[in-house]
């Protein structure tokens, strides 16, 4: 079993709508797909994963060594018993925004130039995805982006574009400890950017984890719990996790286009449609909402406490807030 591999280009050819109903397949049976063709050159994509690299090499690669997962994990190890860490990950993280530029790592050479560019181009892309979702939805085109801004193009309430960068150091020993743990992600739509060589990433399909196989210069899509929220449920978040691995340094980089936090979400209106009430009128019935509406930023204090717990119950407690 492996995870669809879509090439993004037929979008614009004769085989667009073969390529639509793939995507929409993909969106509510695996959660996640693999767009290839996807419109950002690889020369960028080649500078990214050298200073990438680089950087971990560079600024990060020491402070992990010492960090509290390498150190639970020496004792364990000493101590020579099965006990197997739970509440931390086996990952070096930073993360990426606009917000905080004055931060980024600085003594990596071309680090902050090229991310941003690539950030750009990540940014189109997830633009361009949610389209894809609103047009196999039967949603107007920009309703996902409206909802996640928080009805409009540019305000203060802009949706949150990020960029996590992570790192999975070769594990002395992978069964003790969780590269990262398994879980759903919170937002709307993530954009991984994962190694090419160094496996790791797995889904939960079919009560089955699998692989989400290395694809040279692919761009992961996988879906976040506010766009299964939008298509009340038809679109689904899945479960998936990093192992940890015995060899390799694993990279990921993650960007995810999540609603402001001021944003109200929901089930779109016209996914609750009943027997047309009038000729050239439907009917909105809020019985068929299989999701509460909530303001995005008091689903993501409940995600804060329960990240690496079922997602179901997150939805029960934000519609009580």
């Amino acid at each position: 079993m492996t995870i669809p591999v879509i090439d993004f280009s037929n979008l614009a050819g004769e085989e667009r709508a073969k390529t639509l109903a793939q995507i929409a397949n993909c969106c509510e049976e695996w959660g996640f797909f693999q767009l290839i063709n996807h419109g950002i050159s690889e020369e960028l994509l080649e500078r990214v994963k050298k200073v990438a690299s680089e950087c971990y090499k560079v600024e990060r690669e020491a402070n992990f060594e010492n960090s509290k997962p390498v150190k639970l994990l020496n004792e364990i190890i000493k101590k020579k018993n099965d006990e197997k860490i739970e509440n931390v990950d086996w990952e070096d993280v930073f993360l990426l925004s606009d917000d905080n530029d004055d931060q980024w790592p600085s003594n990596t050479p071309n680090f902050k130039e090229t991310m941003k560019e690539y950030r750009v181009e990540l940014k189109k892309l997830a633009i361009k995805v949610m389209e894809i979702m609103d047009e196999n939805l039967g949603l107007p085109k920009g309703y996902i982006f409206k909802a996640f801004n928080d009805g409009g193009e540019e305000n203060k309430n802009a949706a949150f574009f990020g960029t996590k960068v992570s790192h999975y150091p070769p594990c002395p020993d992978p069964e003790k400890v969780n590269g990262l743990r398994a879980h759903t992600d919170a937002g709307g739509v993530i954009l991984l950017f994962q190694d090419d060589e160094v496996k790791g990433l797995q889904i939960l399909k079919d009560g089955l984890w699998v692989d989400v196989q290395p694809v040279k210069n692919a761009v992961v899509i996988n879906i976040g719990d506010q766009i299964e929220v939008l298509s009340n449920g038809r679109y689904k978040s899945v479960l998936h996790r990093v192992l940890a691995m015995p060899d390799g340094n694993r990279r990921s980089i993650a960007s995810f286009y999540n609603p402001s936090y001021e944003a109200i979400l929901g089930p779109a209106p016209a996914l609750l449609v009943g027997p047309e009430a009038a000729e050239g009128e439907v009917e909105v019935v809020d019985g068929l909402a299989k999701y509460p509406k909530f303001v995005f930023g008091d689903y993501m204090s409940v995600y804060a406490e329960q990240k690496f717990l079922p997602k179901e119950p997150r939805f029960q407690a934000v519609k009580t807030m």
